[in-house]
């Protein structure tokens, strides 16, 4: 990843040429911001940036010896944590043993998230967190003598996924780290990261894409025309993850959109026999699935909302969501609009927690039905 991949955030980019070119680099750098911003993709270019020993002020030269090992994402100086799910059964759990699907993925991903990530492993219904077992990894990594670049390089993604034991461990080596050594974390949820970590690093917000800028990338990278161009940047909000959605309309969100509208024509007509087989049915899905829903659930609540104020630039729903609105939108008003909100985050926030998944979307239609005829 070249800072040139990176769409927009020119300023970012400055900021971060500036640091390498000063000498004055943090040994701690928390980039906040969704993925689809380009979060990760920066903090790879950057370490990248660092150690190129033929850098312009512009980006790395992808020609000197250590950015042929970037390219592989095989520089001994380079380090990546990320979320797994252990499989003792296949000897996996730790991330150094799922590095050849990691270092595939990234080359063909330059933007992910976790759902493409999961579906790599190959995770099911598991949960990917960075286990414990991960700091001893760290530890024993970070102790031994830099190979051959200026800096050695811990790229974290998702270090909200930490577990506490491991959180710990990297806070010790934030406090302390060895001599040349630089800790670059990718999150998307910073306030869930613990909060001595985010003390201790300095923090880089990642602003959502600018509207021309992702409207630019759709017509080179798709060919789109630059009026669908505008119109599916406009639905993407900065994310450029959220414009592939856009463009491809993915199984996963087809298949969200048809149970939202089957949850609210339950909860809306008392059919008790329909929730509990929507709930039979959203328990099968996996956890990170049934989060991704209630998410999904939240933005179409906040959607038909606003769709009630006839205002288009204000909204970000594409037809088959648009089209669902026009009989949706007047039940959602301002005496129901945030408690609907809120029981939709605290079924997420279950989910989170590992509560029984039946229980919770059952609760959650039961709730609906008193909330939805306000």
């Amino acid at each position: 990843m070249f800072f040139r991949d990176i769409i927009g955030q020119e300023e970012v980019k400055k900021r971060l040429r500036e640091s390498a070119e000063s000498g004055t680099v943090a040994h701690a750098q928390l980039f906040c911001g969704p993925g689809g911003a380009g979060t990760f993709p920066l903090a790879l270019a950057y370490a990248r940036y660092l150690n190129c020993t033929e850098r312009t002020q512009e980006d790395a030269c992808g020609r000197c010896p250590s950015c042929v090992k970037y390219n592989e994402l095989a520089h001994p100086d380079l380090h990546f944590v990320f979320p797994v799910v252990a499989k003792k059964e296949r000897k996996k759990e730790v991330c150094d043993d799922y590095l050849p699907e990691w270092r595939s993925f990234l080359k063909e991903n330059p933007y992910f998230g976790m759902p493409e990530w999961l579906d790599c492993m190959e995770a099911g219904n598991s949960q990917a967190i960075i286990y414990s077992k991960e700091s001893d990894e760290i530890i024993r990594k970070l102790s031994l003598r830099i190979y051959e670049a200026t800096y050695r390089i811990l790229l974290v993604w998702l270090p909200e996924k930490l577990h506490a034991t491991c959180a710990n461990k990297l806070l010790k080596i934030i406090e302390e780290p060895p001599a040349n050594t630089v800790i670059l974390m990718a999150s998307e949820q910073p306030d869930l990261v613990l909060g001595t970590i985010q003390s201790r690093s300095q923090r880089i917000n990642v602003r959502p894409i600018a509207q021309e800028e992702l409207k630019a990338a759709m017509v080179k990278n798709f060919g789109l025309s630059p009026e669908d161009a505008a119109y599916i940047s406009h639905l993407a909000g900065g994310d450029y993850l959220r414009a592939i959605e856009a463009i491809s309309v993915g199984e996963d969100k087809e298949f969200f959109l048809e149970q939202f509208k089957e949850m609210m024509r339950n909860s809306w007509s008392r059919n008790v026999r329909g929730m509990k087989m929507m709930a039979d049915l959203l328990a099968s899905i996996g956890r990170e699935k049934q989060k991704n829903f209630l998410a999904y659930c939240q933005h179409l609540i906040r959607e038909n909302f606003m769709y009630r104020f006839q205002a288009p630039e204000l909204n970000y729903m594409n037809s088959d969501e648009a089209g669902f609105a026009v009989k949706f939108a007047p039940y959602v008003n301002e005496r129901n609009v945030f408690d609907l909100m809120e029981e939709l985050a605290k079924a997420e926030r279950h989910i989170t927690q590992n509560v029984n998944a039946k229980m919770v979307f059952f609760d959650l239609s039961l709730r609906l039905t008193v909330l939805i005829k306000r």
